[in-house]
């Protein structure tokens, strides 16, 4: 995945210590209920799509953004789904990253699904009964984007 420059910046600095970053995740769906997913490049899993914001994005725009670099997809945010910390990520090259994981549920609303960057290796819309093989962090955003219960987040103290 493209690394954005403003992290790469900060590495020259920071070296591979932990950098804490936000991250954006879109759960997309259209109107026949089916949800967009991508085959990522880097390690050939189907996945969700997401990205970084850059410094003063907002994270509803980034996820619109990433949709549509990505997949040449339009769509609009509909709601929060999520906000969690995941566990800290240690890359190949010893850079470790620790993401706040903003999950949002949205609407497509135009374009064509297809791989519009270097990120994927293939894009396309799934029935929820019919999705490729997806992991957990996956599943778990398309169960709780497909309910109507409150933004999920860990409880203080947990």
């Amino acid at each position: 995945m493209a690394t954005p420059d403003f992290i790469r910046d900060l590495r020259v600095t920071a070296g591979h210590q932990l950098l804490w970053l936000p991250g954006v995740t879109a759960v997309v769906f259209d109107d026949e209920g089916r949800v967009l997913l991508g085959r990522r490049s880097d390690n050939g899993r189907w996945s969700l799509v997401g990205g970084i914001p850059e410094p003063g994005e907002q994270p509803a725009a980034c996820a619109v953004r990433e949709v549509e670099e990505e997949t040449a997809v339009r769509c609009v945010v509909e709601r929060l789904v999520l906000a969690q910390a995941l566990t800290p990520v240690t890359y190949e090259n010893g850079d470790v990253c620790q993401f706040m994981d903003i999950t949002f549920r949205c609407r497509a609303v135009g374009g064509e699904a297809r791989v519009n960057d270097d990120e994927s290796l293939e894009v396309g819309w799934f029935a929820v009964d019919a999705l490729p093989e997806l992991g957990e962090f996956g599943q778990t955003r398309i169960k709780l984007a497909l309910s109507d219960a409150p933004a999920w987040f860990e409880p203080a103290g947990s």
